[in-house]
């Protein structure tokens, strides 16, 4: 199937999930949800991650549930999570290396009634992610030049994902040039679009190549700490 764009209903369709978020309603709009969401979400997985190969011709993507795509039902087992049942926001992953999806550096999207949220690296790191990453960063010259590599994509409109602690952990100290990176429980890069984007594929496509290629450094970067994980 060739990717068209998304459909002008998908976005009313997502916000009618939004108001009637329940397993009953959205089983009987099942029909809807082919057409609007996960049909095009195929196309657009396969046509954007071909055009991602021209930057890194490794990325890994599948135009299939729990691959690129992300199960529409949310799980409400898990301890604080949202409890109501359908996501009304789509997300799309294309990830380089040989570990988990969600542990790997990649390029990431998703777009709800609300934003459309495009991004690069990797958001919220497990304990062995995050132990490469401290370790990658105590080094004083790589630690310099991914905080300038931060700082150089704010000035183009990007922004870094919050920190997640208030204390420096074991190893780093006030006294350290760039020392806030040890604060992060990820590293990410992110910027906010208009979610119409989404109806013109020429626009989307090359919106989101661009974003993309001007963030491809911290892909990179995040990518290389990736190689260093060491399991338990």
């Amino acid at each position: 199937m060739e990717f068209k764009g998304f459909s002008k209903k998908t976005l009313p369709f997502l916000e009618a999930i939004r108001q009637n978020n329940n397993k009953e309603w959205f089983e009987a709009h099942k029909g809807e949800y082919e057409e609007y969401i996960l049909n095009p979400s195929r196309a657009f997985a396969t046509e954007m991650g071909e055009h991602l190969m021209a930057l890194e011709p490794n990325v890994i993507f599948e135009p299939k549930i729990n691959k690129s795509l992300f199960r529409i039902y949310r799980d409400t087992r898990r301890m604080g999570a949202n409890k109501a049942p359908i996501k009304h926001r789509i997300g799309f992953i294309f990830w380089q290396g040989s570990g988990s999806r969600m542990q790997s550096s990649s390029f990431y999207m998703h777009f709800s009634p609300d934003e459309l949220f495009v991004a690069v690296g990797v958001r919220w790191f497990e304990k062995p992610m995050l132990d490469a990453y401290r370790e990658y960063i105590k080094n004083d010259k790589r630690r310099i030049e991914l905080d300038n590599l931060l700082k150089s994509l704010h000035v183009k409109g990007y922004s870094t994902i919050e920190k997640g602690y208030k204390k420096y952990p074991r190893g780093f100290n006030a006294d350290m040039p760039s020392v806030d990176l040890a604060l992060y429980k990820g590293m990410a890069l992110y910027k906010i679009l208009e979610p119409s984007l989404i109806e013109d594929k020429d626009k989307l496509i090359e919106t989101l190549y661009k974003i993309y290629e001007d963030m491809l450094p911290l892909q990179r970067v995040v990518y290389e700490i990736s190689l260093h994980v060491k399991e338990d």
